[in-house]
């Protein structure tokens, strides 16, 4: 049966929207993808990368975008085009902007360039709460770990290279963890209402889901939709404010069924002239943002 409720009616289509790329056929698959591309010149294909759809395959992965890249060439190209190659990767969840590249020698130039921290990266992403200060720099090293919990699972988390002593307020250097990798993350918040906050981010370091952690550990702030790092200790949907819960229309209990609200807005290529790409964030996110009054200045 449908839903009475618009907001679970959404997070239904949506969830059954990325379980449909799973099922399409390869081509249908490409065509979506190459319907959803931005730019492209003789170097390079940029799409607007869908929610839900992995990148790399898996165990129960039936479709990923790395499989559909040799029928995708050859619908932008001509038969005899040369596969697609990736040049980076984003979670299966974030949306936004993908880069392709048409040849092995342009695709390892940009994974130098992406190395080398010279491609500049924003993001936009819907986060409970209200960053404090508004505008900062987030640089706490990442590490993963095992959670021992009735479901123990693994789960990136803060490896922290001081500590604060409660009894005397001292902050005290520790020993670093030989594991953790060094994360920095930019943040400015664009706009703040319901609850929530729409905040823009600059990953300097590529660590696995940083901005999540970062977010969520470093400034109390998880991702609306991030169900894995809004608890440390367990396995469970996210718990929302009843204002945010008011204005979405949903019921905490249906909050499970939320996607996670982290978009690659824009990507700063310097090849050669440096390439401008941007991606106007998908509908649904465009949705809450209109539902939680986060309204932020065109530009």
């Amino acid at each position: 049966q449908i839903p009475k409720d618009p907001a679970q009616r959404q997070l239904r289509e949506l969830t059954a929207l990325s379980r449909q790329l799973q099922r399409v056929h390869p081509n249908v698959l490409a065509k979506i993808l190459k319907q959803g591309t931005v730019y492209q010149n003789e170097e390079i294909v940029v799409i607007n990368k869908p929610y839900g759809l992995p990148v790399h395959g898996g165990p129960g992965i039936k479709n990923c975008i790395t499989d559909v890249l040799p029928i995708l060439a050859k619908m932008l190209e001509n038969m005899r085009a040369e596969p697609l190659h990736l040049c980076h990767r984003l979670d299966k969840e974030t949306t936004g902007v993908m880069v392709l590249a048409r040849s092995k020698e342009t695709a390892d130039k940009i994974r130098l360039l992406f190395k080398t921290r010279q491609v500049e990266k924003i993001y936009w992403a819907i986060v409970l709460g209200d960053p404090d200060p508004a505008e900062g720099v987030v640089e706490i090293p990442i590490v993963e770990k095992e959670v021992r919990s009735h479901q123990s699972h693994y789960k990136m988390t803060l490896a922290p290279n001081y500590r604060l002593y409660p009894e005397d307020g001292k902050v005290v250097k520790i020993r670093k963890n030989r594991s953790a990798e060094s994360a920095v993350t930019r943040y400015r918040r664009l706009a703040g209402a319901s609850a929530c906050s729409l905040l823009e981010l600059q990953p300097i370091t590529g660590v696995k889901h940083q901005i999540r952690v970062h977010l969520a550990y470093g400034l109390g702030c998880p991702i609306l939709g991030d169900h894995k790092y809004s608890h440390w200790s367990k396995l469970a949907p996210q718990k929302l404010p009843e204002l945010t819960l008011r204005r979405l229309k949903l019921q905490q209990s249906k909050a499970r069924h939320l996607p996670l609200y982290l978009h690659a807005h824009r990507l700063r290529l310097p090849l050669g002239q440096p390439i401008d790409l941007v991606c106007k964030p998908p509908h649904f996110f465009q949705k809450a943002l209109r539902k939680l009054e986060l309204d932020i200045a065109k530009d």
